[in-house]
């Protein structure tokens, strides 16, 4: 049994094939075809039928976007991507493609591929964050995605953080329409924001966390407050789903400093006598979207046009 998953993105869509056991046979990428609803359903119809004509047999299909498909209409929302807004996505595909196909949010895509043979492997309850660009989470249960009745399961990065400080009320204007939402505070560019305006000095997240190491006091005090409002972040999710682990991806997932600090950062608010819940870093990184997509047919699943 093949799977082929899909990772539809702002400016690249990148397909994947893996086997019955999760081995990855082929992996391409193409340009996505940007504010083009029917350039991107031929995008990842012909991506698709390319990856097919290398293995010579027909493939489930998960895509995964930047957004959902709502229970009420069956249309996308809540996509960056906006021009798939407002679009029956996983119908168009599947008539395109002649079987059916599943489409679900990209950061629940991570939590399955975490879940299915990554970081979160072997453990019931997975809570994914996805900490770069945005923030947004997934949440996975005994190897199914929680999307929720309202297909919006996850969306933490438009929670507000939790336990503010006066200095942090109202917080930062979110594109949502509201304020202090966690995204305003744990993605790359609002831990830059963050920066600028507690120093005047301009950095990419990276660059602050870099210089942090380095002995720099402004940008080690930016990743104090980082640290100390994922946190408090986490342990709100912990208070109320109590996830066997926390799986970490995005940009800021690969600084170090986090694994070394989250743990005691997260305990302290945290509604219990104990706290030892891991926090890990995604194990397949930028890959994870991709392969979760595929993942999302599982190997005892067989649809008759797989």
């Amino acid at each position: 049994m093949y799977r082929i998953g899909i990772d539809l993105g702002g400016t690249k869509t990148e397909g994947i094939v893996l086997d019955r056991h999760g081995g990855a046979l082929l992996r391409r990428r193409v340009p996505s075809a940007r504010d083009d609803y029917a350039g991107t359903l031929a995008t990842i119809t012909a991506l698709v039928q390319a990856l097919e004509s290398e293995i010579g047999g027909r493939a489930t299909v998960g895509v995964g976007i930047p957004g959902a498909i709502s229970p009420a209409t069956g249309l996308v929302k809540n996509a960056n991507s906006t021009w798939l807004i407002g679009h029956p996505l996983d119908r168009d595909l599947s008539d395109a493609l002649n079987r059916p196909v599943r489409v679900e949010n990209d950061a629940n895509c991570l939590a399955v591929s975490e879940a299915a043979d990554g970081a979160g492997a072997g453990c019931g309850v997975v809570f994914a964050a996805i900490l770069g660009t945005g923030c947004g989470a997934g949440i996975v249960a005994h190897g199914r995605p929680l999307s929720g009745r309202n297909a919006i399961g996850g969306e933490w990065g438009h929670n507000p953080l939790p336990w503010p400080t006066d200095a942090e009320r109202p917080g930062p204007a979110c594109y949502c329409g509201r304020h202090g939402c966690l995204e305003t505070h744990l993605s790359g560019p609002a831990v830059a924001a963050d920066h600028l305006a507690m120093t005047g000095e301009t950095l990419t997240a990276h660059a602050i966390i870099t210089r942090a190491g380095d002995g720099d006091a402004a940008c080690a005090a930016s990743v104090d407050r980082l640290v100390d409002r994922l946190g408090r972040g986490l342990a709100s999710v912990v208070n109320l789903l109590d996830p066997d682990v926390i799986v970490l991806g995005g940009g800021l997932s690969n600084a170090a400093i986090l694994y070394e600090r989250l743990p005691s950062a997260i305990a302290r608010w945290v509604f219990s006598d104990r706290f030892d819940t891991p926090v890990r870093q995604a194990l397949h990184g930028d890959s994870s979207g991709v392969r979760g997509a595929a993942w999302l047919w599982r190997p005892e699943e067989h649809p008759d046009a797989a």
